[in-house]
């Protein structure tokens, strides 16, 4: 399984010394951008490679080819993973989403929880951070294109966030939204979606300590191409339940219509766990391209997190509840 907990991992064993900050000044970074001139500051300081740069007791992990994760498979170089990206408010072309994202601010910035809760909030994206400290994942990724990555995250558990609202007993399903802003997210002013992007999960998913909310990777802040400044990472699922720029989440009790099964409900079911078995209608489901390699892969059930989430699908009908 591609993570390692907290106790088990440092920091500067994802972050890559030569190249990006350690997780000290990445969380003191977030802190400082209050207002989108800190903003401006923040992203020129920490995008420059090595600035001001702090060594560290292990040896330093490359990020172009050489890092191997704690599970033995290499991770995803950093410049795939940020130039090659599914965010159709930016762009349908995964290869012009770095480009046309590139200057989107990130602060100020925050996140509604809400619905049937019993204590429903507005929270700053940096008291957010401190709510909830981040923590080092590894995560392999599989995509509905059958395209996959590895990929060094950092983020926590999305249960920490949804326990400080308290769900109330009714409470079923979590609704998640992105932002709606087509002056700051271009794509967004055509109809090849609509708007705003909406994804769900169930709560017992959505409290599943693997469920990540996301706001860095590979040691530093996300980049707007990845979904800054916080984003939804489910391991066991297709690429595209990974909601970006997130703005709001609800606790619903009834299971929300997300994007991409209200536009092909024949393509696209509402659970989109990894199910090799499972053919997507305009391509197979049963192998995966590893970004970075030129084979296939077989595809691995639950994208081979099955022994920490099968249970949560215990009776279900895999194929029909695709």
């Amino acid at each position: 399984m591609l993570i390692k907990k907290p106790d088990d991992i440092n920091s500067s064993e994802i972050t890559s010394e030569e190249n990006y900050w350690n997780r000290r000044n990445f969380i003191r970074g977030a802190v400082l951008a209050g207002t989108s001139v800190a903003t401006g500051l923040l992203y020129r300081q920490l995008n420059t490679p090595g600035r001001e740069a702090k060594k560290t007791d292990l040896a330093s992990l490359p990020t172009k080819g050489g890092y191997v994760t704690p599970a033995g498979e290499a991770a995803t170089e950093f410049e795939d993973i940020t130039n090659y990206n599914n965010f159709y408010e930016f762009s349908t072309d995964k290869q012009a989403v770095a480009r046309r994202a590139k200057g989107f601010v990130t602060r100020p910035w925050t996140v509604e929880v809400g619905g049937l809760v019993h204590r429903p909030k507005t929270f700053d994206l940096d008291d957010l951070l401190k709510l909830a400290p981040l923590e080092d994942r590894v995560y392999r990724h599989r995509c509905v294109e059958a395209w996959s990555m590895v990929i060094p995250w950092l983020g926590f558990s999305l249960a920490k966030l949804l326990e400080q609202v308290e769900p109330m007993g009714d409470a079923k399903f979590v609704k998640f939204i992105t932002l709606v802003d087509p002056k700051r997210m271009p794509n967004q002013r055509d109809d090849v979606l609509p708007w705003p992007y909406v994804e769900g999960l169930r709560l017992d998913e959505a409290m599943h300590p693997l469920t990540t909310l996301a706001a860095g990777l590979y040691g530093k802040m996300l980049l707007p191409q990845n979904g800054a400044p916080l984003r939804l990472v489910v391991p066991w699922k297709y690429g595209f339940k990974g909601i970006k720029s997130i703005v709001q989440i609800l606790l619903v009790k009834d299971q929300p219509v997300n994007t991409w099964n209200a536009v092909g409900p024949d393509e696209y079911g509402f659970y989109s766990n990894v199910n090799p078995k499972v053919a997507h209608p305009r391509w197979t489901q049963a192998t995966e391209r590893r970004i970075g390699e030129f084979g296939l892969r077989d595809t691995l059930m639950f994208n081979g997190y099955g022994d920490q989430v099968a249970g949560m699908y215990s009776g279900m009908d895999l194929k029909a509840n695709y």
